[in-house]
Formats: structure tokens, sequence, C-alpha cells
């Protein structure tokens, strides 16, 4: 499972040996915080990677999307949502990121892959409607990769 938890800890290790560093955003969206990133998958561990199905590369980039339902005075509580991502950059590459749930102990994210070259911005619309919303929240994301070591 891709636990919040388990990607800061990848994240915070990533950055201890100079890896490109992952900053996690948020939205608030009526009683949900929906929290977004996207990195290169080079950075997760192979032990990480194999357990979340995503495939290791520096050609590689991961797209992550968890809903919090928000609880006052108290943490709040991982939810599943319909997550639709699409690249929606000028130049290509344009369509769909196919994204996949990943669920356990009680926390779900959604996961997606796409292509990536070094220097190269990509732009996200991010559609998320948690269980029990009316509504859909679009995002979106501009995240740049860099794929080469300094």
């Amino acid at each position: 499972m891709f636990k919040p938890m388990a990607l800061a800890a990848c994240v915070g290790a990533a950055l201890l040996q100079g890896v490109q560093a992952v900053v996690a955003e948020s939205t608030r969206a009526g009683a949900f915080t929906i929290q977004y990133n996207a990195f290169t998958a080079d950075t997760l561990t192979p032990e990480i990677a194999r357990a979340n199905a995503i495939q290791r590369s520096k050609g590689l980039g991961v797209l992550n999307v968890s809903v919090i339902k928000d609880r006052p005075g108290a943490a709040g509580t991982s939810v599943k949502a319909l997550v639709d991502v699409d690249l929606v950059n000028d130049k290509s590459p344009k369509g769909p990121v196919a994204m996949h749930e990943v669920e356990a102990s009680g926390a779900v994210s959604y996961l997606g892959q796409f292509p990536i070259a070094d220097g190269q911005e990509l732009d996200f619309e991010i559609r998320v409607r948690p269980a029990g919303a009316a509504e859909t929240t679009t995002l979106r994301l501009r995240q740049e990769f860099f794929t080469e070591s300094p």
C-alpha cells in the first residue's frame, strides 16, 4: 500500500540521498482535503515500488492523489474517491493518466504513471469526487521533472 506516511518516509530518505524533492500540495473541498503530488519513479525504494505496482525508472513519473475526510479536533480519515487525470500540456504528451487504487491498513491512495524527460514541465488536470460527496473538484498541478543528476 502506498500510505502517505510511507511516501513521507520515502521522500525523507530520498532527500538525505540528494534526490529530487517531492512536495505534496493540498486543497480543501468541502469536508475533504485532497493531497496530490508528482515525482520521478526512481525516487521510490524497490520495496515501495513493488508493493504499489510502480515501475522504477528515471523516464517515468508518478502522480499520487489521496483524499482525507476532515474530522474536527482529530486526524482525518482516508476515503475512497473517483479520480480521473489528464495531461493537458500545450505540447505533447496529452491525454489520460491511468490511475489505480491502492489500499492497506485503512489508507487509500490513487497512483498513475506517465513518461517524462529531463527538464520537462507537465500540467495535470485532476478531477476528484470523494465517496459520499455530491460534487467533483477539479485541480491543476504543474510539475517540472529532473531525470539527470546535477
